[in-house]
């Protein structure tokens, strides 16, 4: 059956468009044009795209380049496209123009269309939605509200999740002592609370690193239009704009001091990717932990025992795999990938203009909404719940001969070796062989070799 459709023009002629679209010619070139993915512009995107529009057509009214009328069309329809009423008229592949002039177009055809509807008057694209603006500075500025607002609402209150479950754990965990690990090998031991720590200082340092970075994110470079001389915008317009998104969003945007700087490269955000790598890392490291302490439950490490969520196997009866740390550290790796892709991205500025804008905006977006949800997983549904297999710990924690390292002082390395070998080789506790193999009184060698004791250096 044939779709129905309608002539739409643009400056390169006649094309048929699907009746029932918002949008017009420049959107359905792209359509036609762009088919290399399924990928699309991603939500988070066309928020701030819409609210950019909107904020624009706020400016313009009030530098009276736009009558009040057809302004306040512009901004509701634009504001409308910000909150994702028209999600399915955003039809374009990420993998288009670079400068993402075709996204670009699509919001103003869409936004012109339904603003035209709501006051009967012709509301034209480039002309009235895009004045005053350029594809050039619009897109980067988008990607940099949209991030922003990624950052607020997705990141930071996920990872200010995770370190308070991970804190709130480690409270519980205060007297329970474990044998340490260094290259995997048994080591002088710590307390749980102690290892937990070492997971929420990563994660503070994370957020720490990101609060930093977030200040450069909110430079804009709305105002610079074409090149980053500002050709066609009134003078103070990045300023007017900046000062309504932040009061619209509550982000503190201002613009970028030099716009040519805002339209031609995307360091901001090939810092704000290398932050997420770090934090992807971090996340490894505290999921592969978490496995390697569930490991087992008779022939690994069984320090712990994370919820049990599904059945972990199609044939073996009974498993149950640590499949949380694993889909994080599955969602940490394709942030790993995103920032290769996002480093070569951002060295695509050639003179005044980046030209791999789209696949930053979907790769930065895709890799904020990984480390957030991530974060969540890890903190809701293995870190919450783990439980201490206490007796084992204990019971390991008492036949590690590591624990003579304590005695270094008294009775010297070479020593302190030889104990600990006849321990290994005997299977016994390190405090009844160094009992046999040192003139150390039995009470202190108890006091010395107290595994509460050795987690403190006080």
């Amino acid at each position: 059956m044939t779709k129905k459709t309608r002539t739409e023009k643009d400056s390169l002629g006649e094309i048929q468009v699907p009746s029932e679209a918002l949008y017009g010619a420049q959107t359905q070139r792209a359509v036609e044009n762009f088919s290399i993915s399924s990928f699309k512009m991603p939500r988070t995107f066309l928020k701030g795209l819409g609210l950019l529009k909107a904020c624009c057509a706020e400016a313009n009214l009030d530098e009276k380049l736009l009558d009040r009328e057809p302004a306040k069309a512009i901004i509701k329809a634009a504001l409308q496209v910000s909150e994702g009423q028209y999600d399915d008229q955003f039809p374009i592949d990420v993998f288009q123009t670079g400068s993402g002039t075709s996204t670009n177009m699509n919001a103003n055809e869409v936004i012109a269309h339904l603003a035209s509807n709501q006051i009967n008057q012709q509301i034209h694209p480039n002309d009235h939605v895009n004045m005053s603006q350029s594809s050039n500075d619009v897109i980067p500025t988008s990607i940099h509200i949209s991030a922003a607002i990624a950052i607020q609402e997705q990141l930071e209150p996920a990872l200010d999740k995770l370190h308070a479950t991970i804190q709130n754990k480690a409270k519980t965990l205060s007297d329970v002592v474990k044998t340490g690990r260094t290259h995997l090998m048994d080591a002088m031991p710590l307390t749980f609370e102690q290892e937990l720590s070492g997971w929420a200082a990563q994660i503070d340092h994370c957020r720490e690193s990101l609060r930093d970075t977030t200040q450069r994110i909110h430079r804009l470079g709305i105002g610079g239009t074409a090149i980053g001389t500002g050709i066609n915008a009134p003078t103070d317009f990045s300023k007017r704009v900046a000062k309504l998104l932040a009061k619209r969003s509550g982000i503190p945007f201002k613009p970028n001091a030099n716009t040519f700087m805002a339209i031609s490269s995307q360091d901001a955000m090939v810092e704000l990717s290398g932050q997420l790598k770090v934090m992807a890392v971090s996340l490894t490291k505290i999921a592969n932990d978490l496995r390697l302490m569930n490991s087992g439950p008779l022939a690994g490490f069984a320090e712990i025992t994370l919820p049990i969520l599904q059945p972990g196997s199609s044939i073996m009866p009974g498993k149950i795999n640590p499949v949380i740390p694993e889909a994080v550290v599955m969602a940490c790796a394709q942030v790993m990938g995103n920032d290769a892709t996002i480093a070569i991205a951002g060295a695509a500025g050639n003179f005044q203009l980046n030209t791999m804008l789209p696949v930053i905006a979907y790769n930065i977006l895709l890799s904020i909404e990984l480390i957030a949800r991530s974060a969540e997983a890890l903190a809701d549904k293995a870190i919450a719940g783990f439980q201490v297999n206490e007796e084992h710990v204990e019971k390991t924690l008492a036949q590690n001969p590591i624990l003579i390292t304590a005695l270094n002082t008294l009775i010297g390395y070479e020593r302190g070796a030889e104990i600990a070998k006849r321990a290994y080789q005997e299977k016994r506790p390190i405090l009844d062989v160094a009992k046999e193999m040192t003139n150390i009184d039995p009470k202190e060698l108890e006091q010395l070799l107290d595994p509460k004791q050795l987690t403190s250096n006080k």
